[in-house]
This record gives structure tokens, sequence and C-alpha cells, in this order.
């Protein structure tokens, strides 16, 4: 006796520390969540630039069905028009309603937006989930309330795995008899006596050892719970607790995530096949897996479907006519690994700068990111295309690249590449890769000069020679142009177009080696640089990421912005915890940026990037190549008229490739832009500027002009015997013997 009175109290002490265990953990937040990234939403308002193939290609990456738009998710075209019925989504600062909008294009852009209210301004597509960062759990799971789960699932469940849900107090003997009669019939185990409280017991608190102490623990701690909470809070639990598959190490917990795991789509809109496979793969995920086991998976859904018939769920023939309907699993899914690693990983190093890493991997947060679905699917189709057929043409199995795009307005990253696989998930060359970036820094040079209008313009004449230049350690500096081919006497815009070194050379040693290092600093390089004058063909290492910097100030005409890539930050429950506005910042002045992005768009159309003309006809692009010492880095940066974008090419090993800017990362980067909306490049003109025409070229094109053809230059800093455009004739035969003329000339 006096043993048995002591195992009973130690039994019921053993109670009260399970009870002490289920309160402290099921109260307050009862999961670690992971934070959750989402892509920069597709705006939809009249004049959009967007036709009905690429409005269909970003709703298919949402997951919509194509079919009659009668439901959340679901879209159809009619000719020249698509009639979307959208999901709602809460956004960081409103919330997106689910509504049917009927969508008119007139050929390349949107014509207008109706409801059945009226015109419909603007339509905000629910973002694409682009990743996560994960608990150290490797759990993922997305939290739904008990109102938002369909009930056909929950009938299903309960039907299969708990009918006595609702009548018993955690541990059901009717249950637990039912499955031993059915394992004796069988002669195996073949059904389970655990109800759903005691399996929400045994995946929340306890391990799935099977032994006689953990069975009576569930049971214990069963009860305990449903002393304490309601029947449907444990539902709730159950539903956002349950296990339903595996992407790589990492586990997929709750039926909202299993839905876009298995389906692609919300759980709110399945039917009811779909809805009794959720509810069928409880049981054992992984031998009902329906991708790999997709005979198991029907017959235990069709099993689900007859049970549901059986207690008047379905009449008989809904049931027959869900039996035969295909599992309709999707082959990929949002949730896959590494979707996006490159773009993902700026993302947590902007986001370390406001948040512990505990934070970042536990509390649920909803990240607003700014990447562009359709900007990043052109970025990784241009590496991957074009970065293999380079790679092959050259045999550099191991070429490798990166690529920035960013939009110019807003300084928002717009898509990231790191690796010539997209998918890789390891070392982030758009982010961690320093290379010596070429001519990519002749612009700091030629910008530094014209800032003194007063001693150059685009005209100006400058000595292309070989050089030797003495250094301050007695050594001598002897650059080289390309294919040593010398010109003499060039003007400046030519110097630039062509890419020549020695002609950059003699002009940064006019403006002085200090004054670019300070124009360089005003672009965004944020390093220290060496005062050599090196620097001026670009010995200087920067990372994609920072050349884009560089480049996003000169497109933006001289104001520089803060590249982000990030928008805003909500709590789980969609409360704003961050913004992340536009940062601006006048580092340069308009004209002399104006006048250098004149010269980068004569780069496009005659100097080294002339290919450009061919492959993009009529963008009117500006850019400018870049090659480094033996062809060991290829490089590329441009701009058109919202976009900027920067493409590197190389080996890890800094071994020659052989490439030049115009061969290799040229090419990745004009695949891209062509792959996106044409965007046109018009340089907005400053005040103080003025074309002019006289006996000294190069000229541009200029409508303005007599003949179309003249230069840009500061008021008062027209080249000698040039006058404004209007004020006389064009050039005359004789002037056209100029050199500067035959030039112009001898491009075409």
């Amino acid at each position: 006796m006096p043993l048995i009175l002591t195992g009973l109290a130690g039994l019921a002490l053993y109670a009260v520390h399970l009870d002490q265990v289920i309160r402290q953990k099921f109260e307050g937040q009862r999961w670690a969540l992971p934070a959750r990234v989402f892509a920069r939403p597709l705006e939809l308002y009249t004049g959009a630039a967007l036709n009905p193939r690429r409005l269909s290609e970003a709703l298919d990456r949402l997951g919509y069905t194509r079919d009659e738009p009668i439901g959340a998710g679901s879209y159809n075209i009619r000719g020249t028009r698509m009639i979307v019925y959208t999901r709602g989504f809460q956004f960081w600062d409103s919330v997106e309603p689910p509504r049917k909008v009927n969508v008119q294009f007139d050929g390349q852009q949107i014509a207008g937006l109706h409801t059945d209210e009226g015109e419909l301004p603007l339509l905000r597509l629910e973002p694409e989930f682009i990743g996560g960062f994960y608990p150290a759990s490797n759990e993922d799971r997305l939290l739904l309330r008990l109102d938002e789960v369909p009930q056909a699932l929950v009938q299903a469940l309960l039907t299969l795995e708990d009918r006595d849900f609702y009548r018993h107090h955690g541990v059901s003997m009717r249950a637990i008899a039912r499955a031993l009669w059915a394992d004796l019939r069988a002669g195996a185990v073949v059904q389970g006596g655990s109800t759903l409280t005691q399996q929400l017991v045994k995946n929340y608190f306890l391990t799935a050892d099977r032994t006689v102490w953990r069975k009576l623990t569930e049971a214990m701690m069963a009860v305990l719970l449903e002393t304490h909470y309601d029947k449907n809070e444990i539902l709730e639990a159950y539903l956002n607790e349950v296990f339903l598959g595996q992407i790589g190490t990492r586990s997929v917990h709750g039926m909202a995530q299993g839905a876009m795991l298995y389906f692609g789509r919300p759980l709110g809109e399945l039917d009811a096949s779909q809805l009794a496979m959720m509810a069928a793969m409880v049981q054992a995920p992984s031998y009902y897996d329906p991708r790999r086991h997709p005979q198991r998976a029907t017959a235990r859904r069709n099993l689900a479907l007859r049970l549901l018939a059986e207690q008047g769920l379905l009449t008989p023939d809904q049931a027959a006519a869900e039996q035969a309907k295909p599992l309709r699993v999707v082959k990929r899914t949002a949730l896959t690994l590494a979707r996006y690693p490159a773009f993902l990983d700026l993302v947590r190093r902007q986001l370390q700068r406001d948040y512990p890493e505990d934070v970042l991997r536990n509390e649920g947060l909803r990240i607003f990111a700014s990447m562009d679905p359709a900007v990043q699917a052109a970025a990784e189709a241009a590496a991957t295309s074009q970065g293999e057929q380079i790679a092959a043409q050259r045999r550099l199995p191991k070429l490798q690249m990166a690529a920035v795009a960013a939009d110019i307005a807003t300084g928002e990253v717009l898509a990231l590449v790191g690796d010539r696989d997209p998918r890789f998930d390891g070392y982030n060359r758009a982010l961690d890769a320093r290379r010596q970036i070429g001519s990519l820094a002749k612009p700091a040079v030629y910008l530094t000069a014209l800032e003194q209008p007063e001693r150059f313009n685009l005209a100006s004449r400058l000595d292309d020679r070989r050089m030797s230049v003495r250094l301050p350690n007695g050594q001598s500096w002897r650059p080289r142009n390309s294919g040593d081919d010398y010109r003499g006497d060039v003007s400046l815009l030519q110097a630039l177009a062509e890419s020549r070194n020695s002609a950059t050379v003699a002009l940064g040693l006019q403006v002085g080696v200090p004054a670019v290092l300070k124009t360089l600093r005003s672009l965004g390089v944020g390093r220290e640089l060496p005062a050599v004058p090196a620097v001026m063909l670009g010995a200087v290492e920067l990372t994609p990421l920072e050349v884009t910097r560089m480049y996003l100030t000169l497109a933006a005409g001289g104001f520089r912005l803060h590249l982000r890539a990030i928008h805003a930050v909500t709590d789980k429950d969609g409360k704003p915890l961050a913004s992340y506005p536009l940062s601006v910042e006048q580092k340069l002045d308009p004209g002399s940026v104006f006048l250098v992005n004149t010269a980068l768009q004569e780069v496009a159309r005659n100097g080294t990037a002339r290919a450009l003309g061919r492959v993009l006809p009529g963008i009117n692009v500006a850019g400018k190549t870049g090659t480094t010492n033996d062809s060991r880095d290829s490089w590329f940066a441009g701009f058109t008229g919202n976009t900027v974008a920067v493409v590197w090419m190389g080996l890890d090993d800094n071994g020659e490739t052989g490439l030049y800017g115009a061969s290799g990362a040229m090419r990745v980067w004009a695949d891209m832009i062509g792959r996106l909306p044409a965007s046109p490049l018009t340089l907005a003109e400053p005040q103080g500027i003025q074309w002019v025409q006289g006996p000294k070229g190069p000229w541009l094109p200029a409508a303005q002009c007599p003949g179309g053809f003249g230069i840009p230059v500061f008021d008062g800093g027209a080249p000698p015997g040039a006058v404004p455009c209007g004020s006389r004739s064009a050039p005359s035969p004789e002037e056209e013997d100029d050199e500067s003329w035959r030039w112009f000339r001898k491009l075409f």
C-alpha cells in the first residue's frame, strides 16, 4: 500500500510538472516563425507598359489558374482584355481587397481598369513570395486562424483522424477500441487510436519514441491540455502544427504551408478533392507523398472522399466527381529552397543593421523587398543562356559572372545574380567579388574635366600617343591602348567613346589624380583608393554592387541614391515596424553629368559598345565597357530610361579569359535588357546647356541643329569657332575635312 501511495504521489507531482510545461509553452507565441520576404508587387494602372503575355506570366508565377474567373486566384484572356479575380493582401501601408477586375489593353500598354463599381485607378497584385529566414529548428509554417480554414478540410480531417473530437476529453477509449479491433482483423497495425489532441501533444511537446512511458505521458498531457483550452483552440493549434512534408532540410508544418507546398495556392482556394488530399496525408506524409507515390496518395484521398459521402457531407455524385479528378500537384513551389539566394543575401545584410539574428529567424517578420520578378527572371535567363554560350565558345567551364539591376528613379535593387547558376547558394560575387573595374572608371576622369567648362568640352583635343608617366617612387608607368592603336590627336568625346587609355591618362594628368579620386567618391565609391595615375584606368577593386552605385549616380543625373533592397518591414500581424524611404543627395553638377552621359550614349552608338545598336535597336542606351589587364575581367555598366545594370564576368582565380567588355559582359547585359519592356533613354537636358556647331567636331545626333548634328556645351563654353545651333548653317564642305569630322564619317 505505501508503495502504491508513493507511486500515486509521484504521478501527481509529474502531472503538476506536465501542467506547468503545457501552460508555459502553449501560451503566448507558440511557434518560432520564419521571416517571409516578398517581392515588389506588380502595379496595374492606365498607361502602364504591360501586355497580356507579361501579365499572364506574372499571374502564373503567383499561382493563378487560367480558367473562368469565378474565385480568387483565377484569370482569363478574352481578346484585348483580361478578367482577373485577385486575391486580397495586407501590405505595409494598406489592405488590397480581393476583387474581379477587367483589364483592357491597347497594344503594349494598359488602356483601362474596371470593376463592377466603375473605373479603378490602381491595382496592386499580391507580391510574390521569394524566400525566408528560418528558425534554428528549420521549421516552416504560416499561421492560420480556425475561421480561415475551409470547413471541408476540417470535416475530412475529423472523419479520418478523430470522429469523436468534440466528445472526448483528450483521450478516446472508443477510438482505441476501434483501432485495436481494426488491427486484430488485419493482423497488423493499420489504424491508430490517438486523438487529434494526443497527436498535437506528441508533435508539439514530445518525441516520436514508441515507449509505454511516452504514451502514458502523451495521454496525461492531452487531458491536461483539454482542461485549460477549448476544442477550437486545440484544433487550430493542430492545423498549424501538423507536419506535412520536407523541402531539403526544412520541414513544412501546418495546412497553410502544406497547400503551398503541394498545390502552389493558398488553402482557401483548394477544392474538395485537394482538401481531402491534405487531410489524407496527415497520417503519413512521406508514405502518401503525392509526388513520389501518386497511386497511394490517390487511393488515400479517395478513401477520405468516400467517408465524407458516407457521413452525408458529400453527395455520392459529388464524391464521384471529386474522386475522378487528378491530383494536380505542382512540380515546383514557391517554397523551394534557395530560389533567389543572392538577392536574399542582400536583404539579410541590410536587415542585420536593424534586427538581431534571433528576431529575423523567429518573430515572423514580413519583409517587403524591392526585387522585381520580371527583371530578376530576365537577369537569370541572360546569365544562364549567355553564360553557357560564352563559356562553351571560349572553353572556360569555370567562367563566372554576377549581375545587378536597379531602378533609376528610386535606387531600389530590382535583380541580383551572384553566380552563373542563379540558384547556387554560396559565394555571392555580386556583393563579395572585389575585382578591378578597368575602363568603367574612365567616366570619372571625363566628368572631372567637364566640370571645368572654361578648360574642357566634348570637342577638346587630347593627346593619344605612347607615354611614360614618372611615379613618385622613381619608376615609370606606361599605359597602353588596346591593340597598340594610337591616333595622335583625338577629341575628348572620341577618347571616351573608343576607350583610349593614353588619351584618358593625358586628360587625367591635366585635371589631377586627387580631383579624379574626389569625383569617384562623389559617384559613390566608399573604399579607400590609391592616389596613383593607374586609378584612372580602373586599377581599383570594387564589387558589382559598388559599380552599380557609381553608374546609378550617373543615370540619376548626378543625384546619389541609396541602393536599397527593402521597402518596408511589418510584424507577423501586419503592423508596420520600419520603412526604408527614398534617400537622394545631389553630389555632382547635373550639366557635367549630362555631357558625360551624352558621351556614354556615343559609346553605345559608335564606340566600343556599338554592337548594342544591332542587338537593342531603338532603345538608345548609355553605357561603358570595361576590360582589365590580360582580359581577366569583362565588365559592362549601362542604363536605359528606367534601369541601370552592371554585369561582370571572369574567373574566381583571376585567370585570363580572353574576354573584352564587349565580347563578354555586354552580351549578358544586352540579353537581359532585351527581355524587358523597351524603355528608351532620353536624357533630361539641364539648364545652362546649349547645342553648338562649328569647324571643330565631333558631332552628335541633334534634331535642333542644322543637318541634325551638333555637340552640347555649357553656356559660354563652346569651342573656338562654334556657334549656337540655329544661328548659322551647317558646317561647310571645307570644314568637313577636319580630322574630327573624318572620324565621325568613318564611324558610319
